[in-house]
């Protein structure tokens, strides 16, 4: 599932439990089901997050390569 599908499907869990109509065991399953897209999510953030601090990291003993479009 992509991130998107899972914050949408969080949003609407939120807004079911936020009606406060469901019976006890519903809305513990639908708590729980809030719980596991909050847990994906978050990871889907923290791999996002480490993929952008990888990219944009400076290291001290990296060195330019010039552009030669001659070599293949």
């Amino acid at each position: 599932m992509h991130f998107e599908q899972s914050l949408g499907e969080l949003e609407a869990l939120v807004e079911r439990l936020e009606q406060g109509d469901l019976p006890l065991e519903e809305s513990l399953a639908t708590f729980e089901r809030g719980i596991h897209l909050s847990r994906h999510c978050q990871k889907a953030l923290d791999e996002a997050e480490q993929r952008v601090r990888i990219l944009t990291e400076t290291s001290a003993s990296a060195e330019p390569i010039p552009f030669n479009p001659t070599v293949s």
